[in-house]
């Protein structure tokens, strides 16, 4: 579960952010047409004020309901910083009449849900198969009114909330930006962070919460968004006998922005037209941040206006000639010239003005000042001079294709329509959009850069490392054994929970879904192809048999330095050619080595599949590996290995799989600084003409397509892909589960939270037992909201923002890993809470309506999964490399419910051994550092 504060979502939702990575997103060539996106929309407002927004999709048997409530952090005032996001947490614990947590019923409805709180807007999320729809409005319809708001829910959730926002605390990024933030606006909510403070949730009263709640919860500060496979007109009848009942505020005026003064304040001494007219004499000096780390980073920011001005269009293809994509400017400056190992940018455009924000991490060795000489430098010539009819048809072709790319599925065009309707205060706003994108031009785009752009306008951070040796310490393993004071709580019934769930409508026929076409080329490789007519997109995924288990310890980091070189040249094309070739199509083709392959994701639009076939078998087939870029990208690799030893997320996990994996199993080697430095040329090409061969690579294609063409044209491409000699084999030891219970502290200076994993060696996905696993763990920790650990340590006790459980199965069994994020201090009692729900799983098994409950839940969730043409392709892929039947996609919800109690009964005991468990904890030790 991912609720609250989450601004990247927030970047995604706005198409006018130029956040693209190296292989940017998908695009057309042509002017993007919006009707896709607003056609057969029909609005609708209820006497009550509420606007209900819906759009029929008939391409998959589901829905998605959203409902926004305009509010957000602009609205809080001093004092209240965090009220939205504690409010949003809240709004889970339950109604007058349902009080119970709903995540308990969402996943009883088998809806993928989510939440999250912004700037200018918090707004809930589920997506359910078409029967469940009903049931999903009835109860966002009970939660908009009637939410329970009492001392026991707020003072559990207020925990949960500070663990959240302690956790953000671990990431230097995060510190950085909320000063840089708070620097730039010092006198709007927009400066504070979105998901509050410690010493403000830590305040917060039921009555204020409460009040806040009944001030904007209301039917007229908010949108009701429906999307997919639904009639308007009965559905229409059920909004009104749902939300038609809930009665707005007791005054009819519009709800005020309690900013607006600081926001008059802030205009009137902010002339955004005239900043072109300042020098750079008047430049504010660096805000330096010295901390603990591992990575130098740099934040630049620049006011722009709000998401309406008419500037908005040209300041967004702006952002994407400066970051879009590998061609960019600002990458080709500052990462292909080795000072910075990543580069960003985004504009954030919002109801009130917002700003353009730079980020970038530091090469090693390299200092900030330098990177902000050469961003200086790179925006000066923007400045100076109009970009190239390339670059503008680059850009534009880039943020038109993004949509089409980035709304395949229901939940995106629901969120597009709801973040219209919210913030721009009309879903129609991508039509005006999207037109006054095709018509920009150069000489717009340098205005936008001379008018946004301001070096006196400017505020810039540094974040700059301060740690002694870079490595983390470690203290004294614990005994792990206060489990025997702890009891935990009875198991939520899912009998009494069901009392509480509105009923679902019918049934939804499971079996329709289409089948891959599967053949082999002569050379061996194997390729699935799902024809999808619907949305003119292209979705490839692939994997090939070179992933990191071919390492070993003294090359660790091998498979992935090979993989991330692929695209740095051929035979015929350098490293910005074949950028290039993907990016005037607005295609995108990346590379990345896992455990157990290479795996191979590329989209594109339809028209643009000959292009994206041809760059990957090209780089398949005659990648170089040009020294220069081999140096570039291995520097890259020692940034992100000091990131991930500076993480508990990453530093546990690493410590964690090497203590349940001896030295001799492929599972067990990690990069280090010696191994990536030892790594050669020659390494490259040895592994990469040994392990990258047609007869262990596999392709999967979903989208809008021909089979018969598709086909020959594979054939043409990869026909004369030669292989000889038979594909390494890799001989992968048994492991043993550990003799006692193992508990190991990693201390890494800095930090606020602890990240706890817990588990041992497990299953491989084709073991017999793995579809009785699947539904044990989702009774276990398979949903944050509604398992039995997060009921316990997370509802309950409030000890952590998020716990989980999974079985890592894959071709070869993978570890069964309890995850979780605590307050160092709580750390130890989580672990005691967890492990004694173990033990009480272990004797007392699971109840009949838990066990039926966990089998419905997951084959519900399963067809709002296959409803986005991106995942099919990924779950064909999978079940093709995992050795499964062409047809599990379509049978896995038969494979669930034929799971029997008996079976449950005998994993359990197979496979739950509460007293051999690898615990491994990551943070600050026992206490917060002072200075985090």
């Amino acid at each position: 579960m991912l609720i609250g504060f989450f601004l990247s979502l927030l970047l995604t939702l706005v198409p006018f952010s130029g956040n693209f990575t190296i292989a940017a997103t998908p695009t057309a060539t042509a002017p993007v047409s919006a009707l896709s996106f607003t056609q057969g929309v029909q609005k609708t407002v209820l006497d009550n004020g509420l606007t209900v927004l819906t759009k029929e999709v008939h391409t998959a048997p589901v829905v998605s309901v959203q409902v926004w409530y305009k509010v957000g952090s602009r609205n809080e005032v001093k004092g209240e910083n965090g009220i939205s996001h504690q409010l949003e947490h809240l709004m889970f614990k339950g109604t007058t009449d349902r009080p119970v947590q709903f995540g308990r019923l969402f996943s009883a409805l088998g809806s993928q849900f989510n939440a999250f709180t912004s700037y200018d807007e918090t707004a809930y999320f589920g997506t359910v198969q078409r029967d469940r729809l009903e049931a999903l409005l009835t109860l966002e319809a009970d939660r908009m009114k009637n939410a329970l708001i009492n001392p026991e829910q707020l003072t559990s959730e207020k925990r949960v909330v500070i663990s959240e926002l302690q956790g953000y605390e671990n990431s230097p990024e995060y510190r950085l930006n909320r000063e840089v933030m708070r620097n730039a606006f010092p006198n709007r909510a927009y400066g504070l962070p979105v998901g509050g403070t410690k010493a403000d949730v830590e305040k917060f009263t039921v009555e204020q919460v409460r009040n806040y709640y009944q001030k904007y919860y209301s039917p007229e500060n908010a949108t009701l968004v429906i999307t997919g496979d639904f009639a308007t007109e009965p559905v229409l009848k059920v909004v009104q006998a749902t939300f038609g009942k809930v009665s707005p505020q007791a005054k009819q005026d519009k709800v005020l922005d309690d900013a607006s003064k600081a926001l008059d304040n802030f205009l009137t001494s902010s002339s955004l037209a005239d900043a072109s007219s300042a020098t750079p004499a008047n430049q504010k000096a660096p805000i330096v941040l010295k901390q603990p780390g591992s990575a130098a980073l740099l934040q630049a920011l620049y006011p722009l206006p709000s998401l309406n001005h008419p500037d908005v269009p040209a300041i967004d293809v702006m952002d994407a000639v400066l970051t879009g994509g590998r061609s960019s400017r600002l990458y080709q400056a500052l990462v292909e010239s080795g000072l910075a190992s990543s580069v960003s940018g985004g504009a954030v455009e919002l109801i009130e003005p917002g700003w353009y924000e730079i980020n970038a991490t530091a090469a090693q060795g390299q200092q900030l000042s330098k990177i902000a000489q050469v961003l200086q430098e790179s925006l000066t010539k923007l400045q100076q001079k109009p970009v190239s009819a390339e670059e503008l048809k680059r850009a534009k072709t880039q943020l038109q294709a993004s949509y089409i790319l980035g709304n395949q599925d229901i939940t995106s065009q629901a969120n597009l329509l709801g973040y219209n309707q919210t913030v721009a205060g009309d879903y129609h706003f991508i039509e005006k959009y999207l037109a006054a994108i095709a018509k920009v031009t150069p000489d717009q785009v340098q205005k936008a850069a001379k008018t946004y752009l301001n070096p006196a306008k400017q505020t810039i951070g540094y974040f700059e490392p301060t740690q002694p040796d870079g490595q983390p310490g470690t203290s004294g393993a614990g005994s792990g054994r206060t489990v025997e004071n702890f009891s935990p709580g009875k198991p939520v019934d899912p009998a009494e929970l069901a009392k509480y769930l509105p009923p679902a409508t019918s049934t939804t026929d499971s079996n329709k879904q289409s089948l891959p076409q599967e053949f082999t080329l002569n050379n061996g490789l194997r390729v699935l192809l799902l024809s999808d007519r619907n949305v003119p997109t292209i979705n490839l995924s692939g994997q090939i048999d070179a992933g990191t288990e071919f390492d070993g310890n003294q090359k660790a980091g091998l498979a992935n330095l090979t993989a991330i070189n692929l695209m740095n040249g051929t035979k015929t094309k350098n490293a910005l050619t074949l950028a290039k070739t993907l990016e005037d199509q607005g295609a995108g083709l990346n590379f990345s080595a896992s455990r157990e392959g290479v795996n191979i994701t590329g989209e594109g639009l339809s028209a643009n599949l000959p292009i994206l076939i041809q760059t990957l078998a090209d780089v398949l087939k005659n990648a170089t590996f040009p020294a220069d870029q081999l140096e570039l990208s291995r520097q890259r690799a020692l940034t992100s290995l000091k990131v991930q030893l500076d993480d508990p997320n990453g530093l546990g996990r690493r410590v964690f799989q090497q203590a349940i994996y001896p030295e001799n199993h492929p599972f067990h080697s990690f990069p280090t600084e010696e191994s990536l430095k030892s790594i050669t040329r020659d390494d490259l090409l040895n592994f990469y003409q040994t392990n990258y061969r047609p007869d262990t690579t596999t392709i999967a294609l979903v989208g809008d397509f021909d089979p018969v063409k598709v086909k020959a044209l594979l054939n043409q491409e990869f026909g004369k892909w030669e292989v000889t000699g038979k594909p390494p084999v890799l001989k992968v030891p048994s492991v043993e589960l550990p003799q006692s219970l193992t508990q190991l502290n990693k201390v890494i200076p800095g930090k606020a939270e602890a990240v706890t994993y817990i588990g041992y060696n497990g299953i491989s996905r084709k073991d017999k037992r793995f579809y009785a696993a699947l539904v044990l763990n989702q009774i276990l920790g398979g949903d944050t909201l509604a398992s039995r650990l997060g009921t316990e340590v997370r509802d309950r006790q409030g000890l952590t923002y998020g716990i989980y459980s999974a079985f890592a199965a894959g071709v070869n069994p993978g570890p069964f890993l309890i995850q979780m994020q605590t307050a160092p201090g709580d750390a130890q009692k989580a672990i005691a809470s967890t492990i004694a729900l173990l033990k009480q799983l272990r004797e007392q098994g699971v109840t009949e309506a838990e066990f039926n409950t966990a089998k419905r839940s997951i084959t519900n969730s399963y067809p709002v999964d296959l409803a986005n043409p991106s995942n099919v392709s990924s779950i064909i892929l999978d079940n093709a490399v995992l050795g499964l039947s062409r047809t599990e996609i379509r049978e896995f919800p038969q494979q669930i419910q034929a799971v029997s109690m008996a079976q449950i009964k005998q994993v359990i005991q197979d496979l739950i051994q509460p007293e051999n468990l690898v615990i491994v904890t990551a943070g600050p030790g026992d206490a917060v550092p002072k200075g985090s």
